[in-house]
């Protein structure tokens, strides 16, 4: 990262917690987004595992760490009470197994991990040189009682650009592994770089689903969600100890804000 660039990345962190201190995040569940636990690359999305044991080990601390299932249960009103913050993964990189699990292990902090099928099932790196998790390895995550597994689609597509007939062959070939190659039952669906789907893809999401995820840095509030447009986080190297804490507090929204326009300029042109 250039020295302009992260002293932009910077400046928008800093107005991020100077807008949290005049509009307080409200109450809820905050989901966090993390990519790669190793530090094997210099990436905003490939945190160190030192920095993300100390991560995990503050989530820990807070008593509240729960399952999706628990707090979709609880922003849907079915449960009085919920977590107050759940940790996310996604795509199903190696790294996950590797580095990350023995983390959430130690303290004992349940994760849920949305699988891209496609890569684990034909060994195909992922973009930036992200070796795949195993299928072995994906049941030895979801053996420890604490992992499950969910849909980031089959080959990562952005469900906004497919037919709808595409769009229920990468949600079902997504499930069908999953299922026989995992062992895992998928109830949980993340959009590919949190680009919502069409009219369409939404409608497919929601019949084989019980929740969906976007971004959004901000608590989910119960009865104030779609919990299929969950808001996520994304945890980033930059942040340091200073930042996560606002984000495990549910703040930093200016700052997925300011993302997501640059992104929708960055991904007007993709399919994955």
């Amino acid at each position: 990262m250039g020295r302009a660039a992260g002293l932009l990345r910077r400046a928008v962190k800093e107005v991020a917690v100077a807008v949290d201190a005049v509009h307080r995040p409200p109450e809820g569940t905050v989901v966090l987004i993390y990519h790669r636990v190793g530090g094997l690359r210099s990436s905003e999305i490939d945190l160190p595992t030192a920095a993300f044991d100390e991560q995990v080990a503050a989530i820990a601390a807070t008593g509240r760490a729960g399952t999706l299932d628990a707090a979709v249960e609880h922003l849907t009103g079915r449960a009085t009470t919920g977590p107050s913050v759940v940790v996310t993964f996604d795509d199903g990189t190696a790294d996950f197994v590797d580095e990350a699990l023995p983390v959430l292990v130690r303290h004992r902090v349940p994760a849920l991990l949305y699988v891209a099928t496609d890569f684990v099932d034909r060994g195909r790196p992922f973009p930036g040189d992200g070796t795949p998790v195993s299928w072995a390895g994906l049941r030895e995550a979801v053996s420890t009682g604490l992992v499950a597994l969910g849909s980031h689609t089959h080959t990562h597509a952005l469900l906004d650009r497919l037919d709808a007939a595409d769009v229920d062959d990468e949600l079902d070939r997504s499930i069908d592994l999953l299922r026989s190659r995992a062992g895992a039952d998928p109830r949980h669906f993340a959009y590919p770089k949190a680009v919502a789907g069409s009219p369409a893809a939404d409608a497919a999401v929601r019949t084989r689903f019980v929740s969906a995820a976007l971004s959004g840095s901000r608590p989910n509030v119960a009865g104030l969600t779609d919990p299929w447009r969950l808001a996520r986080s994304p945890v980033q190297t930059s942040d340091g100890t200073r930042f996560f804490t606002r984000k495990l507090a549910g703040g930093m929204a200016f700052e997925e804000a300011a993302r997501g326009r640059l992104n929708r300029r960055r991904y007007a042109g993709a399919t994955t």
